[in-house]
């Protein structure tokens, strides 16, 4: 019935009353039923009477103006919806029920939409893989053996598989890059403070590593849900307004030649990414280059090193922090990977935090150079095709030996730390049927443009009409 329509598309059913709103949340939730148990990408549900209820009640409204109405959407599980656990998929956190939602889920809740469930997430949040103690590991939704990412990938694997119109996430280290490369779909990191977020507990001396994301199959989509919970929040200092709407924002054909795109690769050999991956990267280039958008490759004068230093030291400080406000009672209870940053975490003190934020200075200056000379970069958004769902996290790439639980997830740095508004965008599928994504980087603040951006590439590509055969 509504497979492969766009949401504006069920929005206009919805509007002339060619279908209610009912029909539209039944067929989701059926699709649920018959494709959720193989892919385990939404773990907790509202009782399904309670979610026809409101469906049937929002049917009765006369006003159906508001942008998501009707709308259903399962909520990322380390965000927070009242009635509904947040369990971070942590087995110490199994009964926990918040007593307000997340800022983004009140816009959500008060554009119409109904939140129905919540979606699968790595534990705690850490580590690039959705996989958990609490609910298991979420299949990759082209290759059930292999790994969706993380830590969003129930989110994009709902979204992959038709089980939501769209979805939020939450990126620091590429958790809505790096699912929306493994699920064939388009997965967006804004500029931290474009979606408000509590910043209960936050050490003032810390940037920002954490924004709310969103999923989607195709950019236009994306652009609705933005729409309704982007902009400024009181309760937010970090958060701001943008100067237009992202459903508004394009770019016209005679504009493409004035699009310049620096393509960084493996940041000059500094990278170790999967050689097929380069590859299709390039292959899409190619194509945008035939377009008459400018592609150049670039070898940056870039300190790699100071970037991966900057990073580790505030994220892991930053997770430390996080684990004290939680009250975890078992420290040694926590994942390996939740652990090493936690420990980590322990032991950074006031001199490398202002060490890691002068290297952050000099990256940001670096970066700046660069921009000087492009409207967009683009990066790999994996450096490893989806592995095998069982395992916490890869530790070889090209036969090379990995120093860190999290050094495959390398290429998502550069846009967390230096707060670039990063969308990942398909580029296809290997031998295997693997898919694979891109990240397009904008200057910080310029959401709008990486937006419009993409929809002329999905406009180019069409990969929102490739879908899992379910």
């Amino acid at each position: 019935m509504l497979e492969n329509k766009k949401i504006q598309e069920i929005i206009t059913y919805i509007h002339k009353k060619e279908l209610s709103i009912k029909e539209v949340v039944q067929y989701y939730l059926n699709r649920i039923k018959k494709i959720n148990p193989s892919l385990n990408a939404i773990i907790l549900q509202k009782d399904e009477k309670k979610i026809i209820s409101e469906a049937e009640e929002k049917d009765k409204l006369k006003d159906k103006s508001k942008p998501l109405f009707g709308l259903p959407i399962a909520i990322k599980d380390l965000s927070d919806v009242v009635g509904i656990e947040t369990t971070y998929g942590f087995p110490e956190y199994k009964n926990n029920f918040p007593k307000q939602n997340s800022f983004f889920v009140d816009l959500l809740i008060k554009n119409g939409a109904i939140i129905i469930g919540k979606t699968n997430s790595a534990e705690l949040g850490v580590g690039g893989h959705t996989i958990n103690r609490l609910f298991g590991p979420t299949s990759n939704v082209y290759d059930l053996n292999k790994s969706a990412a993380g830590s969003s990938g129930g989110a994009s694997t709902a979204v992959a598989a038709g089980l939501l119109p769209f979805a939020d996430g939450t990126d620091q280290m590429g958790s809505c890059r790096g699912p929306a490369a493994y699920s064939n779909t388009y997965g967006f990191r804004p500029t931290p403070g474009l979606i408000a977020s509590s910043i209960a507990g936050h050490n003032s001396k810390l940037p920002l590593l954490t924004t709310p994301g969103c999923f989607s199959k195709n950019p236009e989509d994306m652009s609705i849900m933005l729409d309704a919970i982007v902009g400024k929040n009181p309760s937010d200092p970090y958060s701001f307004n943008l100067d237009g709407r992202f459903k508004e924002t394009l770019i016209k054909d005679k504009d493409l030649s004035n699009i310049k795109i620096g393509w960084l690769s493996n940041m000059n050999n500094k990278y170790n990414i999967e050689r097929k991956i380069l590859d299709m990267c390039e292959d899409s280039l190619k194509k945008l280059n035939n377009e008459n958008i400018i592609i150049e490759n670039i070898k940056p004068d870039f300190n790699t090193d100071d970037l991966w230093n900057s990073w580790t030291a505030l994220r892991s400080k930053s997770i430390y922090n996080d684990t004290i406000n939680m009250g975890i009672k078992d420290i040694d209870l926590m994942t390996y990977q939740a652990i090493w940053e936690y420990k980590k975490g322990s032991v950074i003190n006031f001199e490398n935090i202002e060490l890691a934020l002068s290297q952050k200075k000099s990256c940001l200056h670096q970066i700046n150079k660069i921009f000087e000379n492009f409207d967009l970069l683009a990066l790999p958004s994996a450096q490893i095709f989806p592995f095998d769902k069982q395992i916490q996290y890869p530790t070889k790439i090209n036969n090379i030996e990995l120093d860190t639980y999290h050094r495959w997830l390398e290429v998502f740095i550069l846009s967390s730390l230096l707060e670039l508004p990063t969308i990942t965008v398909p580029v296809g599928f290997n031998k295997n049927n693997l898919p694979m994504g891109m990240q397009i980087i904008g200057r910080k603040g310029d959401d709008l443009r990486v937006i419009a951006f993409a929809k002329k590439y999905e406009e180019i590509f069409n990969y929102s009409n490739i879908t899992p055969k379910y």
